[in-house]
């Protein structure tokens, strides 16, 4: 059964977001960084047309309530699939629609979406059309400079305006290009230089569009020097690998005076969750496995990880484990 949510309307706020990434930006994960911001944008992982069309719609589109604002990113280059995915996420309660046209791998090549569809401007717009027509929530674009040789500003430009005449307002703009062949995935998040000055001047001579720029920020302090260039920055694996960065977001981005929760009352506010999982058969370490960075660089740090690593794969461990771990950490002052 479909597990359509009211559809929220408000504007979303994009000054941070956090990054799409495969295998990691699951609703596990998004439930427990949305304990850390209450305002960054989340991103599920990339989800092809096919697995929704053909697969567990459920599995694929299912999310928590709390985790809006949430943007669904599809990977394909069917109109028609994207017009129908696009509109199953609008039923689902998303609040964007993401399409995918950065990532690099020969998986993706070879079903023609991805970073490879940059080449092909006019079957992107089709597919930003097919999807603007078919839902009222934004469609978003997120993309590379360029790709292989392809990378001239120039042909950036005819990319960009090529799209956004067909309503695709946000441009999400990994500030690298992509190399199709000869580089790993995790390469062309490496190997190929950054250039962030392309970003900035996209900004500067497209100011009714809006940029969110992505690639190597590690921190709220260079995202606030990005806000001066630029609408939005987008934090990748950083955020994954070191969660906590993102603690001050609400306060010094969004202006929230709230107080924000100590990593401790994190751990506690996540147990109801973790609980409830248990009692659906969620196997705790698909939770867990998240959640690992959360006291990064506090002593006992590592005693955190190795408890939650070594026995979140064990027989009838429960939400006790967290609890356990935690106490292994200095709590904050």
């Amino acid at each position: 059964m479909p597990s359509p949510q009211p559809q929220q309307s408000t504007a979303i706020d994009r000054r941070i977001c956090i990054a799409p990434m495969l295998d990691w930006t699951d609703r596990y994960c998004r439930y427990f960084l949305r304990l850390i911001s209450q305002h960054v944008v989340l991103y599920t992982e990339m989800v092809t047309t096919g697995a929704i069309l053909h697969g567990n719609r459920n599995r694929f589109l299912d999310f928590d309530p709390s985790e809006h604002p949430v943007a669904l990113q599809l990977g394909g280059s069917e109109p028609a699939d994207l017009a129908q995915c696009a509109k199953l996420g609008e039923e689902w309660g998303y609040d964007e629609i993401n399409l995918n046209v950065g990532c690099p791998s020969d998986r993706v090549q070879s079903g023609r979406f991805g970073a490879c569809l940059m080449i092909t401007p006019q079957l992107v717009a089709d597919c930003v059309k097919a999807m603007r027509d078919s839902v009222e929530i934004d469609i978003t674009v997120k993309h590379r400079i360029g790709v292989d040789d392809r990378d001239s500003y120039t042909e950036l430009c005819d990319f960009i305006g090529t799209v956004s005449e067909e309503g695709c307002n946000t441009f999400i703009v990994h500030a690298r290009k992509a190399w199709l062949q000869g580089l790993s995935p995790k390469e062309n998040r490496e190997i190929p230089p950054l250039s962030y000055e392309t970003v900035h001047r996209l900004k500067q001579d497209h100011p009714h569009l809006e940029f969110i720029i992505n690639g190597g920020i590690t921190d709220l302090e260079q995202a606030k020097q990005q806000l001066e260039q630029v609408d939005g920055v987008m934090i990748g694996r950083e955020a994954y690998h070191n969660p906590w960065i993102l603690s001050d977001a609400d306060h010094l981005i969004f202006g929230d005076t709230r107080t924000a929760m100590t990593r401790h009352q994190i751990v506690d506010a996540l147990i109801p969750y973790v609980q409830n999982e248990l009692s659906l058969g969620t196997p705790i370490n698909r939770i867990t496995r998240h959640i690992l960075g959360l006291f990064q660089g506090r002593p006992g740090a590592r005693k955190w990880r190795r408890m939650i690593s070594e026995e979140s794969h064990k027989t009838g461990v429960d939400y006790q484990l967290l609890l356990r771990a935690a106490a292994l950490v200095e709590r904050e002052l």
